[in-house]
């Protein structure tokens, strides 16, 4: 083969691989996180693509933001589209964990995605899930 066909061909491929990767796009997840009480800390967020692995295993995304009274956003990038659901809590001391009494109750102010609450423990999966689209999406959560 001549060098100007070889070209050609090398051209083709990585034009295919490059539009291939494109197709493969993820989705960034925008969570308007309300009633934070102080700007003390950090929020945190746990995002979840399982019903087996919520609030159990490592999550599927993870991010974060500095706390400010009232309203906040956090933004977790990198998502495929699909099924999630999330916790967020507010790491007020800043001890990057969430802070519980002596019988487990937890201290700082948390919530889940859908606003879920659960009896006597948190939430479902089913409960707290929702979808992401491929051009991403907006949530609302309310810190309790």
């Amino acid at each position: 083969m001549n060098h100007s066909i070889h070209n050609i061909i090398r051209t083709i491929f990585c034009s295919a691989a490059l539009a291939t990767c494109g197709l493969a796009s993820a989705a960034d997840l925008t969570i308007h996180v309300d009633d934070v009480k102080s700007a003390a800390g950090n929020l945190m967020v746990a995002v979840y693509n399982a019903e087996g692995t919520f609030l159990k295993a490592a999550p599927a995304g993870v991010g974060g933001a500095p706390a400010a009274v009232g309203s906040n956003v956090v933004v977790i990038k990198n998502l495929p589209a699909g099924e999630y659901a999330f916790a967020v809590y507010h790491d007020a001391n800043g001890n990057g964990k969430m802070d519980k009494n002596m019988i487990g109750i937890p201290t700082e102010d948390y919530g889940f995605s859908n606003n879920a609450m659960g009896k006597m423990g948190p939430p479902s999966y089913d409960a707290a899930k929702f979808a992401l689209a491929e051009a991403g999406g907006t949530v609302r959560v309310s810190l309790k």
